[in-house]
């Protein structure tokens, strides 16, 4: 009688403290690599952000080659190359000045893409695996009540 006063109606009661502490652990991980991407993202911009302003911010530009990887000397020397990796070639049209800006990669943005997809999957599978475990444990706990309530009869 004791254990069916115990069974929980509320899933989140019945969360083991070992659960909740990798849930916490998940959780704190992901927002500090979010939040740590963030800041870091914000220190290379202060770090990088030129003197004067670029030409292509304040007039039109051309494109004079298409966004490619910079080279590991580019990375290290050229301030638009340390924000993602990638730079196109313009030309300003008033002052007729060649410059190097910052792009994003149709490449690169694939890559995420499919990085991102596989982490969705992953979690999808795991949270399946999660709900069918939990399913078979309130079977379990249900069949055991209904085999213990058909004894005391």
């Amino acid at each position: 009688m004791g254990r069916m006063e115990n069974d929980c109606r509320i899933p989140m009661l019945c969360l083991r403290p070992r659960v909740l502490a990798l849930h916490a652990l998940f959780w704190g991980l992901v927002s500090l690599r979010v939040f740590g991407a963030a800041l870091l993202s914000e220190e290379k911009t202060t770090v990088a952000r030129p003197v004067t302003t670029p030409c292509w911010q304040m007039e039109e530009f051309v494109v004079a080659v298409e966004c490619f990887r910079c080279n590991a000397f580019q990375s290290k020397s050229w301030a638009a190359c340390t924000q993602t990796g990638y730079v196109e070639r313009i030309n300003c049209t008033k002052s007729n000045k060649d410059e190097y800006k910052s792009c994003r990669s149709t490449l690169m943005e694939e890559h995420l893409f499919w990085k991102f997809e596989g982490a969705m999957l992953g979690l999808t599978v795991l949270f399946a695996l999660v709900v069918v475990a939990r399913q078979r444990s309130l079977d379990r706990l249900a069949s055991e009540k209904v085999r213990r309530q058909i004894e005391s009869i």
